[in-house]
């Protein structure tokens, strides 16, 4: 089944309830409703306001590594020691922190690695072929571009050490990029201020605008007949046994169902006590802003490798974005770390920002230890599922986590080994 034909799929009846109107519950319930299920979505906030908002849009198979690699962890060390890093941890005696970084430094190794990129890859290769078909239809209007993703190094070090890596990926996963040296680089962005130190283009990487995409999705599940319930911050769940009988809200008010999907992103953990499992997740915030285009606007996505900022021009707008703040749920909006993504563009683009700002914004990414998601049913509740954990990749693993969630409520083989994703490996 494709996404092209699931509002013929034959009525089954059952209500699933999904927790989190993010990218990641909207595409579980684009799958469900399919499949002839009432499907309610319910969020804290608005549909599609969270981190699915404000990201940079990439749909990137080209992200196949985890951020747990060899020399991670001294990296980020040395890289908390400087003013001004893009990455950041506030530390706090908060044991779910230390727990989370200490099972992180064990992974940095190339084993652990190679696990992970494995199991990535595999979601990622999955969700290309799944977007492909979708942007195929009619109602799909969200600037889909098919131009690549750029990562741009400032020295011609960086460019030559990445040839290694890029071998590696060509070798193990049939990915790769193409290389572009000073001069090749200076004339496929011109956008980019000359003498850098060159650029490796991940051709086969495509990106569009996330709020757009949100909208059309929102508009094709309401027009099949799914409720979206905004501002339902769910406080518990009601149960019966191992049976989930219903979601509850801060006013007590309940809603029942048959299934229930937690997709609720980085704020999964909240609900972790009654899930049947260990969640370690942790908000990863990152930051965009958003104006219009600059007068020498890219052509290309572009990544900075050694300032971690990224660039995505849209159709009359244009954003900067990334860093990485482990500041637990602190929702304030940074004016230090929203000038640091300004200042790393300045190093790479003649004009790093347009002269309209548009929005400020930051979301919380749902970062797991091993850079896999939680896809699949709780160990100890027999009709809940978790779809959360996604990292810095929700966009990109979207489509094949509601695909595997739809085959586990169906009792179908799924289209690619779930095994890496389980919830229940955390115990």
């Amino acid at each position: 089944m494709n996404h092209a034909d699931l509002s013929h799929a034959p009525p089954r009846g059952e209500h699933v309830v999904i927790v989190g109107g993010g990218v990641i519950g909207a595409f579980c319930a684009l799958e469900l409703v399919g499949s002839g299920r009432k499907v309610t979505i319910v969020d804290a906030g608005r549909f599609g306001g969270a981190c699915s908002h404000g990201n940079c849009g990439y749909v990137c198979p080209s992200h196949i590594l985890p951020l747990a690699a060899p020399g991670a962890m001294s990296g980020a060390v040395r890289a908390m020691l400087r003013p001004n890093s893009p990455f950041k941890i506030k530390l706090r005696p908060s044991p779910s922190l230390w727990s989370w970084l200490w099972h992180f430094a064990r992974r940095c190794n190339k084993a652990d690695m190679m696990v992970s990129a494995k199991a990535r890859h595999a979601l990622l290769q999955s969700s290309m072929t799944l977007y492909r078909q979708l942007m195929a239809e009619p109602w799909m209007q969200c600037e889909w571009s098919p131009r690549g993703l750029l990562m741009v190094h400032h020295e011609p070090r960086e460019f030559e050490e990445f040839e290694s890596t890029n071998e590696m990926l060509r070798r193990e996963f049939g990915v790769f990029a193409t290389p572009h040296d000073r001069a090749a680089l200076e004339r496929l962005e011109p956008a980019l201020r000359p003498g850098l130190g060159g650029g490796w283009h991940f051709e086969q990487d495509c990106h569009l605008r996330p709020d757009r995409l949100l909208a059309c999705l929102r508009a094709r599940l309401e027009s099949l007949g799914a409720e979206i319930r905004e501002d339902w911050q769910v406080r518990g769940l009601r149960r019966g046994g191992a049976h989930v009988t219903a979601v509850v809200n801060q006013q007590d008010e309940a809603i029942e169902g048959e299934r229930f999907v937690i997709a609720a992103g980085a704020l999964t953990p909240q609900l972790a006590a009654e899930l049947g499992c260990r969640v370690p997740i942790q908000p990863g915030k990152g930051y965009s802003i958003t104006s219009t285009p600059p007068r020498l606007c890219p052509r290309l996505p572009m990544i900075f490798e050694a300032h971690r900022v990224a660039v995505t021009p849209f159709e009359g707008a244009y954003r900067l974005g990334s860093t990485m703040e482990f500041a637990g749920y602190d929702n304030s909006l940074n004016p230090k770390r929203l000038a640091l993504l300004q200042a790393g563009a300045r190093h790479y683009l003649e004009e790093p920002l347009g002269t309209t700002i548009q929005e400020r914004w930051f979301g919380w990414r749902p970062m797991t230890w091993d850079g896999l998601p939680l896809i699949g049913p709780s160990p100890r509740l027999n009709n809940l599922l978790l779809a959360a954990g996604h990292n810095m990749l929700g966009l990109s693993m979207a489509p094949a986590t509601g695909r595997l969630i739809r085959e586990w409520i169906d009792g179908e083989p799924a289209h690619l080994d779930p095994t890496a994703y389980l919830p229940a490996r955390f115990g």
